[in-house]
């Protein structure tokens, strides 16, 4: 499979800045990579299997990965740093959490731009679906949703997070229908990485709460990482 490397393109509102790999389409919350994640954490996490993705033979076999788990144990670091992998090795990645996603469709579809905004979240060789579960989405959501793993299907990968069952998606979508088809087609040929343990972020600030120091607010999903012992410094994606 022919792989290519672009230029950067950074989520609405989001401080990144710039990447020493170029990369298309990239929407990620943050830089985060694999060296970066604080693997000592949690002895139950499924370290094998995990670096296995980030051979990348997942997206030549056209395969597709869930990762399933309680909030705060690192999912949406481990599927942006399996991102940042396939970026490395010259492949297109697209990171969105669901709810960019049901935005994207409906706001377009709004301004007929549905063909143009299909052919974005088609396009690149791994399409990772951030966030699955944190709440109920809107109406008409398991038609996009649908209509992305259809058209994906068996063609290129898709790298999908949820905190929730499987059982519990057709009523997060209110679609049983639409949830049923998604996981049919999805599911096919779909790795499934279960990962369990207690929160990172929970222990982090009940550990702040003990000393007396208050835990500043962080995004959904907040994940272990070796930069939490030392000093961060912002990730940077160029604008397109």
């Amino acid at each position: 499979m022919a792989l290519i490397k672009g230029a950067c393109r950074p989520s609405p509102g989001r401080p990144v800045g710039r990447a020493r790999t170029k990369c298309r389409f990239l929407c990620f919350r943050e830089l985060k990579t694999l060296d970066s994640f604080d693997w000592s954490f949690n002895p139950h996490l499924p370290k094998k299997r995990l670096l296995d993705l980030a051979t990348g033979r997942f997206l030549t076999e056209r395969r597709d990965v869930l990762l399933l788990g309680p909030p705060g144990v690192g999912k949406s670091h481990l599927v942006q740093a399996l991102g940042y992998q396939v970026l490395k090795h010259g492949g297109t990645v697209l990171y969105r959490s669901v709810f960019d996603v049901v935005r994207d469709f409906l706001h377009d579809e709004a301004f007929a731009g549905h063909d143009k905004i299909l052919a974005r979240y088609l396009k690149p060789d791994l399409l990772i679906i951030d966030d699955m579960g944190m709440k109920q989405l809107p109406k008409r959501s398991g038609e996009c949703l649908f209509e992305i793993i259809l058209r994906r299907y068996e063609t290129r990968s898709t790298m999908m997070t949820s905190n929730r069952p499987l059982e519990d998606w057709g009523k997060l979508l209110g679609d049983v229908p639409s949830a049923t088809a998604i996981l049919d087609r999805f599911l096919r040929h779909a790795e499934i990485v279960q990962i369990t343990g207690k929160s990172y972020r929970l222990s982090q600030s009940t550990g702040a709460a003990s000393k007396g120091v208050e835990e500043p607010d962080g995004d959904a999903e907040e994940k272990p990482t070796k930069a939490s012992k030392a000093s961060r410094r912002p990730a940077e994606v160029a604008n397109v």
